[in-house]
């Protein structure tokens, strides 16, 4: 489906920089983190945690696609390790992906959310926690509700919640229902997802990107 802008307002830059933004999707999710993802400058400042549901016993091939289309690092998560600016983590088939509070990744076997290992709300959910105001959660196409509890989570502890707009994914309950869990949320175009990223300001980074 043709993305397309809003004809709405941009959402103003944090006031406070931020260190993470997390992103969840389902069904539809290659096109459309291949609209945002490529787009990050190689000297992004921030951290990127993204789960997209994958079936839990085949081996995934989402970071070798990313790896050939992204100027950042892209990798796959891996338990107790730092989380690091410039980096985009893809939580691993058949693992939930958490954010501890000292900042380092954790994979956990914990049962499905939602049907889902890993659950996008688990990710959300833990980020927020450990990041509050400093955090941007991302949901985008997906066909189920999973990411509603989590976003909703991210803006209340502060931070910011995008949504791509139902109208314009592939899949639109995951927006749907993250959209009426967390109505603080903006809805937006891929595209402007996309530009709102690129401004986002990181630690000693508060002005948006150029080229």
């Amino acid at each position: 489906m043709m993305d397309s802008p809003l004809n709405q307002p941009s959402p103003a830059l944090p006031e406070a920089p931020l260190e993470a933004v997390v992103i969840g999707a389902s069904a539809g999710a290659v096109e459309a983190l291949s609209a945002i993802l490529p787009l990050l400058p190689e000297q992004y400042p921030l951290a990127l945690l993204v789960v997209v549901h994958l079936p839990p016993y085949q081996e995934s091939a989402i970071v070798e696609l990313f790896q050939g289309r992204c100027r950042l690092q892209v990798k796959e998560a891996e338990d107790k390790e730092p989380v690091a600016p410039g980096t985009i983590y893809f939580a691993p088939p058949n693992y939930h992906l958490l954010v501890e509070a000292e900042r380092r990744l954790s994979l956990s076997i914990e049962e499905p959310v939602l049907f889902c290992r890993p659950a996008v709300d688990v990710l959300f959910e833990s980020a927020a926690d450990v990041y509050g105001p400093r955090l941007a959660g991302i949901i985008l196409t997906g066909a189920n509700a999973d990411g509603a509890a989590g976003l909703r989570a991210v803006c209340a502890a502060g931070g910011v919640g995008l949504v791509q707009d139902p109208r314009l994914a592939q899949a639109p309950a995951m927006p749907q229902a993250a959209l009426q869990s967390c109505p603080a949320a903006r809805r937006m175009s891929l595209a402007e997802i996309g530009a709102f990223l690129r401004g986002l300001p990181g630690e000693g980074q508060r002005t948006p990107f150029h080229g």
